[in-house]
């Protein structure tokens, strides 16, 4: 355990597992609507089930996951359905829909690739990285208006400046609670429970005029996390019709590990 802000128990959690059930609790409330999960907690559930879904074979590593963000996601009850699209010698892609009163809500194409001891060398040295996340402050997301709760209390995240462009800022992120009660949660969850806060680490707008919700979120990554903190390095673009696109290097503790993208909507607040 690194400090005190790390996980520190595996009963206060996301969600309770209950048969093939999982309860959302009020860790995964997200800052647009009290009775709204951030879609981190979601996507990372999506993810765990697909790492299941190719547990069978240890060299299969899941290096993609594109998650479709299909209806707002309540804090409720959900089931989880998962199939194999292809399994082929390298490669296997896999479906996971999520569920609610038989409703489907998010769905996710993982993409596995089988791993090799191989002599390849591994990419240079960036020539800019982030602060690591001891020399950041307290960072409190942009798009929390009110009291922070839900999600943003069961993260701690901590703000450095961003190394991608000049100006630019990124967060460090740990989970606070686990994933699924009683289960650690693996890298690639960590990975996508912190991802889809890049749009609200690089926010397009000011957030009490406007929100800009994520339609989907894209993970892809070429190692696996190493520790509990996941760089956000992000930047924003934004379009009049009301489209953005939120580009996001991902990081940890040694160096970088892969991208995120963000399809978002941006539309006026109600007055």
């Amino acid at each position: 355990m690194e400090n005190s802000g790390a996980l520190s128990g595996l009963d206060e959690a996301s969600y309770v597992s209950d048969g093939q059930r999982f309860i959302a609790t009020p860790h995964t409330r997200g800052p647009w609507s009290p009775d709204l999960q951030h879609a981190g907690p979601p996507s990372a559930l999506l993810a765990r089930a697909i790492e299941r879904a190719v547990a069978d074979d240890p060299a299969l590593a899941v290096t993609r996951l594109t998650v479709e963000l299909l209806a707002p996601i309540p804090i409720a009850a959900f089931e989880i359905q998962t199939s194999v699209l292809r399994a082929g010698r390298k490669v296997r892609r896999i479906d996971a829909t999520l569920t609610s009163e038989n409703r489907a809500i998010a769905r996710a194409t993982g993409l596995a690739i089988r791993t090799a001891g191989t002599d390849i060398p591994p990419s240079p040295a960036p020539r800019a990285c982030p602060d690591p996340p001891d020399r950041g402050g307290p960072h409190l997301f942009p798009v929390v208006l009110g009291s922070p709760e839900g999600y943003a209390t069961a993260v701690e995240a901590r703000g450095v400046a961003g190394a991608t462009q000049e100006g630019g800022i990124a967060a460090w992120i740990r989970t606070r609670v686990a994933l699924v009660a009683g289960e650690r949660p693996s890298p690639l969850q960590r990975v996508m429970i912190a991802a889809d806060s890049g749009n609200g680490v690089a926010v397009p707008l000011d957030p009490r005029r406007f929100t800009f919700v994520n339609a989907d979120l894209t993970v892809a990554c070429y190692r696996p996390l190493e520790g509990e903190w996941v760089c956000l390095d992000a930047v924003t673009a934004r379009d009049p019709a009301g489209i953005g696109l939120t580009e996001t290097r991902l990081w940890d503790v040694r160096g970088p590990i892969g991208r995120a993208l963000q399809t978002l909507v941006i539309e006026p607040r109600e007055a």
